[in-house]
């Protein structure tokens, strides 16, 4: 299935609730009288044996605790469990974290060596930014002194002052590449070591999970004993089962196409935004775009027209990225699988 084709739809079973309830009420009409017999027989029994099980259960039989003394013995060992094993991460925190960047880089060596490349580059930009090369420094002369002489201002104050301003510019640059390289590295060092070792360090000791799990079992267990011998909804439940799996079908549905939407525009957002990131190009892909109208012509005769990126209500107007590339192939690249235009290479 394509990006842009419709998802298929989920089929919805079949269902006839009226029918389904009618032959839940005709089944109890007849089986009602006996059913209402063993109860009126064996309830007061089935009751006396289910309170004694729970009495028993909460607060022991035969030399044995219930559920109310393992539990407080439970969580008092748990308590101690947690305090020890808390301790005992807090006091090996340090070689944890040693052990963990290492198992990262066993891991994945490769995603290790471009942390380590961006790293370098962060260094290598830092040392750029504390000196100005030779040929950057005959550049703003260069650039100072070509100004001072148009000016007519050679050789005078201006044409020194131009000549610092340009100095200047050149170290806040590469200031500014070298602080960019230095983000980009803690970025890609976070995500590879920091993120991964945090959520090692902060799992909970097993003594505690093991003490909750059994406080969660008796718990159960007790909500479990209730003293029923029939249980009269389980007929109703199937027509609700039924419903059920209709809604399911039609939550699939929307999820399905909610997912293909998103699907579309993340690619178009992608799209627009790579291009926006390299200057002058512009997303122009006719697939990225609807609501197409042409309402003009360029000098060179590439077809303008007026339209919508899909998803959004604003109305541009551009060229379309297939026209261009026949007349100005050079004018147009491809970013995240969709044609991009540089409109200052088209006339």
């Amino acid at each position: 299935m394509g990006l842009f084709s419709k998802p298929k739809k989920v089929k919805a079973p079949k269902m006839d609730i009226a029918k389904d309830i009618q032959q839940y009420v005709s089944g109890m009409s007849a089986s009602l009288p006996q059913i209402l017999l063993q109860e009126q027989q064996f309830r007061p029994q089935l009751q006396g044996l289910n309170l004694g099980d729970i009495q028993s259960f909460l607060s022991g039989a035969g030399g044995q605790q219930g559920i109310f003394g393992l539990s407080n013995q439970a969580a008092q060992q748990a308590g101690m469990g947690l305090g020890e094993a808390r301790g005992a991460e807090l006091g090996q925190m340090t070689q944890q974290a040693g052990l963990t960047r290492g198992l990262m880089q066993q891991l994945s060596p490769e995603q290790a060596g471009v942390v380590q490349g961006f790293d370098e580059e962060a260094q290598r930009a830092y040392a750029a930014s504390q000196r100005i090369s030779p040929q950057e420094q005959r550049g703003y002369q260069q650039t100072a002194r070509e100004g001072a002489s148009a000016a007519g201002r050679l050789g005078g104050n201006a044409a020194i002052a131009s000549e610092v301003m340009g100095r200047e510019d050149v170290f806040a640059r590469k200031r500014a590449e070298a602080a960019q390289a230095g983000q980009n590295a803690y970025n890609v060092a976070q995500g590879f070591y920091t993120q991964p070792g945090l959520a090692l360090l902060s799992s909970a000791p097993l003594s505690y999970e093991q003490g909750q799990r059994f406080i969660n079992t008796g718990l159960g267990a007790i909500g479990s004993g209730t003293p029923q011998l029939f249980d009269t909804s389980v007929g109703l439940n199937l027509g609700a089962a039924q419903r059920s799996n209709q809604l399911a079908a039609a939550s699939a549905n929307a999820q399905a196409k909610a997912a293909h939407n998103a699907a579309i525009y993340g690619a178009i957002g992608k799209a627009i935004g790579a291009a926006g990131e390299i200057g002058a190009a512009k997303a122009s892909d006719l697939r990225l775009k609807t609501d197409i109208k042409k309402v003009g012509v360029t000098e060179s005769g590439l077809p303008v027209y007026t339209y919508k990126y899909k998803g959004s209500n604003v109305t541009e107007m551009g060229v379309m990225a297939q026209d261009v590339e026949e007349v100005f192939p050079e004018a147009v690249v491809e970013i995240n699988g969709f044609k991009a235009v540089h409109y200052n290479l088209i006339k």
